[in-house]
């Protein structure tokens, strides 16, 4: 397998990495041979594997214009991935200029393909840090430089908290953030579920084990379970549902019906 310039010595490119399955989902291209086989397996299951992340990133910008439109201008993204087209920094600075934006992840092709992406924006930032460990997050001096914590934030947690393992806590991981953030500010979160995927729970149940198989497990989680992560928050309208339905900019009978998996919402820290 042939490495790409652009790729960091350090990584293994025979391994795949979800933040670069989920950039080929979206049509990017810096992703690797072993990456596009993982997402063409889990397709197999899951044929709207795309329009799901499609709608998760519809999802981010819808949410992202009503951080602004309360007056938010500071943005944590953890399990941010591969900057693509129309990423929070270039939906925030557009509605707002001078918006801050720190991103978070632990893959290094992200990190590494994130600073090029921001090289010369002085109000964003990446950093190398996992969600797992948020005092690292919360130390670090790539977000004391950029965000001040005593205002208010939106945090987003999209697509990412579906890839911490119970026995690695992440209610406590988001506790940990919450309890760092300023009245006012925002969770944004959206999170894999078998609830509205049109398929049987043994047919996606194909995909999860594709992700189990490259050791990033996939933990499907029910709408119960999701909406104690916004613990602490109160909902937005209209609360946690399917990523369509969140204040839609279109017909949502119009979507298909694979953006209806999973769940979205936003919680008003107060």
């Amino acid at each position: 397998m042939e490495r790409p310039a652009w790729a960091p010595r350090s990584i293994d490119i025979s391994v795949p990495s979800v933040s670069r399955i989920y950039d080929y989902y979206l049509g990017g291209s810096h992703n690797f041979e072993s990456d596009r086989e993982a997402a063409r397996k889990a397709m197999e299951f899951m044929p709207g594997l795309p329009k799901i992340m499609q709608a998760n990133r519809a999802f981010m910008r819808r949410a992202v214009g009503y951080a602004v439109e309360r007056g938010i201008t500071q943005f944590l993204d953890i399990g941010s991935g591969i900057p693509t087209f129309g990423n929070v920094h270039e939906v925030a600075q557009n509605l707002h200029p001078g918006a801050r934006v720190v991103y978070v992840d632990h893959d290094p092709v992200a990190v590494a393909h994130s600073e090029a992406v921001l090289e010369g924006n002085p109000d964003a930032g990446v950093l190398a840090a996992d969600l797992r460990k948020p005092q690292e997050i919360l130390d670090s001096p790539v977000l004391s430089g950029l965000l001040d914590l005593d205002r208010p934030v939106a945090l987003l947690l999209v697509a990412v908290l579906h890839f911490v393992e119970d026995a690695d806590d992440p209610y406590a991981a988001v506790a940990a953030l919450r309890a760092a953030l300023a009245p006012g500010s925002l969770l944004i979160l959206t999170h894999a579920s078998y609830e509205g995927i049109p398929l049987t729970q043994e047919q996606a149940g194909g995909t999860v084990g594709v992700y189990k198989d490259i050791r990033n497990p996939l933990i499907m989680r029910s709408q119960a379970e999701i909406e104690r992560f916004f613990e602490g928050y109160g909902m937005v309208e209209p609360g946690l549902v399917s990523m369509p339905l969140w204040r839609p900019d279109t017909p949502p009978e119009q979507e298909d019906p694979y953006a209806f998996s999973g769940y979205a919402g936003v919680g008003l820290l107060t």
